[in-house]
């Protein structure tokens, strides 16, 4: 039998809980830190609130420093258990590029020159000579925390009535049932669907202009590094509101599906 279907609406997060969902970062580690911030800003105004802070993949490429928002969220996540982090389509491409250097991978097309130069490696697609030898410098340079951290990435969590990932679940598959590919990859089937889920789906993948609060969704990814803006989802028991940094401060929106 078919779960019956909830709107953002009506969901709940769990009971005493407070969960910061934040969207795709792609190497922007100065928006992150400051989304960090302000995060354990509102925590510290509630001493003791148990919490979970939940990033929704795609921490590399196009943006400057890579190398710097594995340095956070892999020390973060090895200290903090209540950090969750989910792994995206381009943390699967440079995990990919690096057991294999090609030329025509996501990797190649979608700023992997930038997440390499934030190791201090050039790469060059073109020539394949020096496409090796880029690659075998990036080996030596990305410690193994990085590669470790990646690796580990789960491909969804679950908290009350959410259920996270990063780019959506397929419609009339139960969550539990989902192709880990789907939720890393999928985008019009999921964006056009209307109906509810079992759980109120929170994801990324797909930038736009501002969040994305639908009665079956929310989408949190507001193109970090062409916006400079990072955005979080947090849920509160029944509250949901919309947290915003950028490189002048921060914004609270209410959540009105």
């Amino acid at each position: 039998m078919a779960k019956k279907g909830i709107s953002l609406k009506h969901a709940r997060g769990p009971d005493g809980v407070r969960l910061y969902a934040i969207g795709d970062v792609h190497g922007e580690a100065a928006l992150l830190a400051r989304m960090h911030a302000a995060i354990e800003d509102d925590l510290s105004r509630h001493p003791g609130r148990d919490f979970r802070i939940i990033h929704l993949g795609d921490y590399v490429d196009r943006g400057p420093d890579s190398k710097g928002v594995l340095d956070r969220l892999a020390e973060a996540t090895r200290r903090e258990r209540r950090i969750v982090s989910l792994c995206g389509n381009h943390d699967v491409g440079f995990l990919d590029f690096m057991a294999e250097p090609r030329a025509d991978g996501l990797f190649a097309h979608n700023g992997g020159d930038r997440t390499a130069r934030s190791y201090g490696v050039e790469l060059d697609f073109l020539d394949p000579v020096a496409l090796r030898a880029g690659h075998a410098a990036l080996v030596h340079a990305i410690p193994d925390a990085h590669l470790d951290f990646l690796s580990g990435l789960a491909d969804r969590a679950s908290f009350g009535d959410f259920f996270f990932c990063h780019a959506g679940v397929k419609p009339g598959v139960p969550l539990d049932e989902q192709d880990p590919a789907d939720l890393i990859w999928i985008r019009w089937a999921f964006l056009s669907h209307t109906g509810l889920y079992e759980k109120v789906i929170v994801h990324g993948h797909t930038p736009v202009t501002r969040p994305e609060v639908l009665p079956n969704r929310v989408n949190v990814d507001t193109g970090a590094f062409l916006s400079g803006r990072l955005t979080a989802l947090v849920i509160d028991g029944a509250e949901k509101w919309v947290l915003t940094v950028d490189f002048e401060g921060q914004r609270v929106m209410a959540v009105t599906p």
